[in-house]
């Protein structure tokens, strides 16, 4: 085999391997460029996210996994409420797309413990002690017992606020 002829195969092969390495390679970029543009924020948690001043409008792709509130200055409070994806739009006054994001809504990440009785199903946050923790998926009477319960002292909470503003007055 000549030189010229050995030179040519050495640049074929090299050709081709840079061709597989680059297929190869190409769907890791293109997560890493879904991830770069991914808000993730954890099930009935908010996250405050930083946008261009001059929104007006913002549209959720699924309001029953996140919502989205725009504030002052640009900035936007994603909170999750569902597991899964969605998206959302930002628009100006003319109607124009600022910004499309994905929103990942993922899975509690305090300690939780999952207690199966039968098919229902029950979640306790135990940090440091077990108490009971309203998550979507629980079965129908421990979470109604578990909202009722929040929902109860909130009530209380609000009362007290509002009896002690008015007693200050």
């Amino acid at each position: 085999m000549s030189f010229n002829s050995l030179r040519t195969h050495m640049r074929a092969s090299f050709g081709f391997s840079a061709l597989v390495l680059g297929i190869l390679l190409c769907p890791v970029a293109a997560v890493a460029e879904l991830a770069a543009d991914t808000i993730v924020v954890n099930v009935d948690q908010a996250k405050l996210v930083k946008l261009p001043g001059r929104i007006s409008t913002l549209v959720v792709g699924n309001p029953m996994i996140a919502d989205v509130t725009l504030q002052n200055g640009g900035i936007v409070v994603v909170t999750g409420k569902g597991y899964g994806a969605t998206n959302f739009i930002a628009m100006d006054r003319a109607g124009e797309i600022l910004m499309d994001r994905i929103i990942q809504v993922e899975g509690p990440t305090d300690q939780v413990v999952t207690i199966y009785r039968g098919v229902e199903r029950e979640s306790y946050s135990c940090m440091p002690v077990c108490q009971r923790r309203v998550t979507l998926g629980d079965g129908e009477t421990f979470f109604r017992a578990a909202s009722d319960q929040a929902g109860a002292l909130s009530s209380q909470a609000s009362g007290s606020a509002a009896a002690a503003g008015k007693s200050a007055n």
